[in-house]
């Protein structure tokens, strides 16, 4: 079966679901979407055709459209069980999600690129780069706390083999060392990215390896 997935080499939800398909050893072709050149790729009619919310990641499995990283991930789980995205036990499944949702659900909305686009007409650069910044403090403080209240201690989000939390967690940390965040107030955070890059499937996942990156 092969996948298409429609990518950014910046997008962290795209981001996100290579890190999965790529700890899956899964197979699977990228077709490139530029969201800021010619105004965003994403805009074009045969890409709002596909997903008329005009943003990535999609995965096209088997002629069927799949949008949204965390439905695509949860998808992924469900097909290709081996290996494990997710712990077994219903509790700690749970956990793994609370921290994925964290990110995906409070952090990354707030910083994303429609809304530094919308901010743009507002804001300057300094303030664009203060309203980044505050809502990776309050994100990340709150991530911090979390991480080192766990009772599934390790070396990665849960325990000592990276999971679905990890591949929503080094994207956001990426893009906060990007725009240069101080991550080092975040130990537990920190520790885990760097484990995190020194795996195979997070490296060639990161957007500098991508087919379309730039500069």
């Amino acid at each position: 079966m092969s996948l298409i997935l429609y990518s950014y080499f910046r997008s962290s939800a795209a981001y996100r679901v290579r890190i999965a398909l790529n700890l899956k050893n899964i197979d699977y072709q990228i077709r490139p979407v530029h969201l800021v050149k010619n105004g965003g790729e994403q805009f074009n009619a045969d890409y709002l055709a596909l997903n008329p919310q005009g943003r990535v990641p999609v995965l096209v499995v088997q002629d069927q459209v799949l949008t949204q990283s965390s439905a695509i991930i949860e998808y992924l789980e469900e097909i290709y069980p081996d290996p494990p995205l997710l712990p077994a036990d219903p509790l700690a499944r749970a956990y793994v999600r609370s921290l994925a949702q964290m990110i995906a659900c409070d952090i990354h909305p707030l910083n994303n690129l429609r809304v530094l686009t919308y901010l743009n007409d507002m804001f300057d650069h300094d303030q664009k780069q203060v309203w980044y910044r505050h809502w990776i403090v309050e994100g990340f403080s709150a991530l911090e706390m979390r991480l080192q209240k766990s009772v599934y201690p390790g070396l990665f989000c849960f325990g000592d083999t990276p999971g679905m939390a990890d591949a929503f967690l080094v994207p956001q940390v990426y893009n906060a060392l990007r725009f240069n965040c101080e991550i080092e107030r975040f130990p537990l955070i920190s520790a885990i990215y760097h484990h995190c890059m020194q795996e195979t499937a997070f490296r060639n996942a990161a957007p500098e390896n991508q087919p379309d990156a730039e500069p």
